[in-house]
């Protein structure tokens, strides 16, 4: 038989964001890169993000670089950041749009790595830890929500994770149950000296009380 050959080359991607600034911006200005899960938009995702937080945020809302039909009976279209397929091709484009808005924001605002957080819900969760783990410094904290790890966490080549981090997961959640994320906290720790996770009621979902949590956990790492 005649042999196929998988051949690749570059082309030219253009990348979308929101951006939400805060109505006054000073040195406790946060600034906050939200990452929505799969199916999503980069419009839901900045609603539920402010909804976490009561001091006021720079916000940044990134959409994901693979839009799709949600059906086929409408012409809605959602977005997703990674597949099996070609994941390594995935993971760098996901580090090179988060380092370019956290640095053109931050430098934008006068907002320090040390004040600036990485948000992630369900699919990109993992693909934010394996940023903070590679890239340690580019920001102060992580906020991961109904998601999970890397599949290489154990045993990847990784750095220290300098940026504290939150879990929230979900007691109800049909996509990482709590058989799975009750194992978060000490893994985790294996990457990252300043680790809370939180266990709460609901499915997969954004949790309406998650300010609760968030807010007090921003002012203690962000001090």
């Amino acid at each position: 038989m005649t042999e196929v050959v998988d051949r690749t080359f570059s082309s030219r991607l253009d990348c979308h964001y929101l951006l939400q600034a805060a109505d006054r911006v000073d040195s406790d200005t946060p600034l906050v890169v939200a990452l929505h899960g799969f199916g999503m938009n980069a419009e839901v995702m900045l609603r539920l993000t402010a909804k976490l937080f009561d001091t006021e945020p720079v916000i940044v809302s990134l959409q994901g670089p693979y839009p799709f039909f949600l059906s086929t009976s409408k012409w809605e279209v959602g977005y997703g950041w990674i597949t099996n397929r070609y994941p390594a091709e995935s993971i760098r484009l996901h580090h090179d749009m988060v380092s370019y808005v956290l640095d053109e924001t931050g430098r934008e605002f006068g907002i320090p790595p040390s004040r600036r957080l990485l948000v992630g819900f369900s699919q990109p969760v993992g693909l934010n830890y394996r940023y903070v783990a590679t890239y340690p410094g580019r920001v102060g904290g992580v906020i991961g929500i109904c998601g999970g790890l890397p599949g290489d966490w154990d045993t990847g080549v990784y750095q220290k994770i300098s940026a504290a981090v939150l879990h929230l997961a979900r007691r109800q959640d049909e996509i990482y149950p709590p058989q799975v994320t009750e194992q978060y906290a000490v893994r985790l720790r294996r990457r990252a000296s300043d680790v809370e996770v939180h266990l709460i009621e609901g499915g997969h979902q954004m949790p309406s009380e998650g300010r609760q949590i968030v807010e007090p956990w921003m002012r203690r790492v962000l001090a």
